[in-house]
């Protein structure tokens, strides 16, 4: 069969032969026991209504061995047998082409190249999953492929509910991940519902088909390590970044360092994904012994070089070790998958990468307990550090509310609403005042034609647009506009593309508008093929994180989740081509609640329309929620804002005089 006839067939009518366990992938952990008998009766009933009765006696067995084994039903037989990959738009059956881009996106975030656990269809974070099973993924795919452009595609969770009669201008896919009733959103719920193949943990951009590797988080960590060097008054030429965590997210953090021109040393346990990042290159070197890591510092110190040093081993040895020996830390973070700590997001010190994945499964509160041993050591390493200079955020990874909970010494002297902790997030202290509140964020597009020369035209388009704007930009925003024209002149050099020829810079509304439209332009001359634009959720509007994206909100209301709530009902009635909302993603399940969009550009008068009004709402929604807190730089933007749209009329805050108390 071809790939379009692969895709049209869906689940396949006749059982594949089963395929063999690839030892040499990337596999998720196996997941913690946590169903009952009559659970995983229940479970396996959950499974086998995908397919026809007549295969049930066959698929049993085999699917109970998988929720034995893994702790999952991951239906490994019926993973396709063609590559995934993202291929060009043109490659993809069917009768719409903005369901041929959703196609595309699917195939980008379980890539090889791209995907953390390809096999179990995780794309990043431990279990941030775009399907729970190879079922829903076949089913999904051929959904797609039958589509009209007068259908909706509903996705529950990883499942595809089905085809609804719709409109063109509604969006052609509207998914959630991990929508629980707010009493079911512990971890141990998800670890429960999501055995069942109930729901399923979509991470930030995963589930919602926006992954563009790890290129959207280098770009992200590239402005937070130069913002941080700032904040300290230092050059990052040889400053030095500690950090940890060599993952699909936080792999990017040595190639951030040495964009922006520093020393990094990232530690990591898993060695395959260590030799993973340092085959891309995005590690310079790889260090097993501390010794010869210190000794390599100094030398890079002396030397002012730009570096990035992984150290295959645990975190705290590299904390407490550089402790010891006197060693300077510029600037620290951690960004291990601490939103996930009991199933593979952070290891133990003390013991081996294998003998803690055996303990994860087989002695789960035995785990716990090294784990939070471990934070207590972690964070008491950091201590030392920062009362001689270092200057530590947290990366939004959930590392100092995991270490609070594990009764580690992070909490603040004097706290204050908002202030609980020691150390800042780095939202808190960056990118919420400097970024978000001025409606800067990661917008990204893909090329849907697969063509890298595409990927440099649209290169040279958003950096012209920027160099125009700056011109006439206002004071307040000089160095987010510089920074980011910085960024896009050296993207190609950088060499960032991993799986679809995509890009990401940070953008204001009026910047996302106007390069958006000159893509359009550039589609409708036949410059370039179409353009699937988005973004991560980690922005402006798209997110409710009171640890993360709306740390830097004061006024109480960072535990709500009405603007995430808002931007995705907003963006679906405004021209989006799909949407998705999140419970989980980053900080952790139950944490967070996220939404994304996606949208295709086609170069005609509709795209045109559409992206005025859709990206104009998708970035103002968080501006003028931002600026309802009292969030100055939120006040000013939302101000120009409205000077620019005579409809756009928002609610602004009266500023209370402190001595008044």
């Amino acid at each position: 069969m071809t790939f379009q006839e692969q895709i049209q067939q869906g689940i396949p009518n006749q059982l594949p032969q089963p395929k063999p366990y690839e030892t040499n992938i990337n596999h998720a952990p196996k997941r913690k026991e946590i169903l009952g008998e009559e659970e995983k009766k229940l479970a396996l009933k959950n499974a086998l209504r995908y397919f026809e009765p007549q295969f049930h006696a066959e698929l049993l067995p085999e699917f109970r061995e998988e929720l034995e084994k893994y702790g999952r039903i991951y239906m490994y037989r019926f993973r396709p047998d063609y590559e995934m990959k993202a291929r060009s738009i043109t490659d993809y059956p069917g009768k719409s082409e903005q369901a041929k881009a959703i196609m595309l996106m699917i195939q980008n975030n379980l890539d090889y190249a791209v995907a953390q656990h390809p096999h179990e269809l995780i794309t990043y974070g431990g279990n941030g999953a775009v399907f729970s099973n190879w079922a829903q993924y076949l089913l999904t795919m051929k959904y797609l492929s039958e589509m009209t452009d007068e259908q909706t595609l509903t996705m529950y969770s990883g499942h595809p509910m089905g085809l609804f009669p719709s409109h063109k201008d509604a969006p052609r896919v509207v998914v959630t991940n991990g929508m629980m009733i707010p009493n079911y959103s512990k971890p141990d719920d998800w670890e429960k519902f999501n055995a069942l193949g109930v729901t399923q943990y979509g991470q930030m951009t995963a589930g919602s088909y926006m992954y563009i590797g790890p290129q959207g988080i280098v770009h992200g960590t590239t402005i937070t390590v130069l913002n941080a060097f700032r904040k300290i008054k230092k050059e990052p030429q040889g400053g030095l970044f500690v950090t940890s965590g060599l993952g699909g997210m936080s792999g990017a953090q040595p190639k951030a360092g040495n964009i922006a021109g520093c020393i990094t040393v990232c530690a990591e346990v898993n060695p395959k994904i260590t030799k993973i990042r340092h085959d891309q290159k995005w590690v310079n070197e790889i260090y097993e012994n501390i010794d010869e890591l210190i000794e390599r510092v100094r030398k890079a110190q002396e030397n002012k070089e730009t570096v990035s040093l992984a150290y295959l081993g645990n975190i705290v040895e590299v904390w407490e070790k550089f402790d010891e020996k006197n060693l300077k830390i510029d600037i620290g973070s951690d960004q291990t998958s601490l939103h996930n700590p009991w199933a593979g997001g952070y290891y133990p010190a003390g013991q081996s990468f294998e003998e803690s994945n055996r303990m994860m499964a087989e002695d789960p509160e035995l785990f716990k307990e090294k784990v939070q041993e471990t934070l207590r050591r972690h964070a008491a390493a950091i201590n030392k550090h920062t009362q001689k200079g270092t200057y530590f955020f947290d990366y939004g990874n959930a590392f100092l509310l995991e270490a609070s909970r594990a009764g580690a010494d992070v909490m603040a002297e004097n706290p204050t609403l908002g202030r609980e902790f020691k150390y800042p997030s780095y939202v808190q202290d960056i990118m919420g005042p400097m970024c978000f509140d001025y409606g800067f964020g990661p917008f990204r597009w893909v090329c849907a034609s697969g063509k890298p020369e595409d990927l440099q035209k649209t290169d040279n388009i958003a950096c012209a647009v920027l160099e125009e704007m700056v011109k006439n930009s206002p004071e307040e925003i000089q160095q987010q506009m510089k920074d980011n024209i910085q960024w896009i002149k050296g993207a190609q050099e950088n060499k960032l593309v991993v799986g679809s020829q995509a890009r990401i810079l940070y953008a204001d509304a009026e910047g996302r508008m106007k390069i958006a439209e000159a893509f359009n332009n550039a589609i409708k001359n036949g410059e370039i093929g179409p353009v699937v634009l988005g973004r991560d959720h980690h922005d402006v509007s798209g997110t409710d994180s009171p640890y993360r994206e709306t740390s830097n909100i004061y006024d109480g209301s960072r535990f709500t989740a009405d603007m995430a709530i808002h931007n995705v009902i907003g963006d679906s009635f405004r021209g989006a081509t799909w949407v998705s909302i999140h419970n989980g993603g980053g900080v952790g399940w139950g944490e967070v609640i996220n939404g994304g969009f996606g949208m295709l550009l086609d170069g005609s008068d509709e795209a045109d329309r559409r992206l005025k009004s859709m990206l104009f709402w998708d970035v103002n929604n968080g501006i003028s929620r931002r600026s309802w807190a009292r969030n100055e730089g939120a006040v000013f933007a939302i101000k120009r804002a409205m000077e620019a749209e005579p409809n756009l009329k928002v609610t602004l805050p009266n500023f209370v005089d402190e001595n008044l108390f």
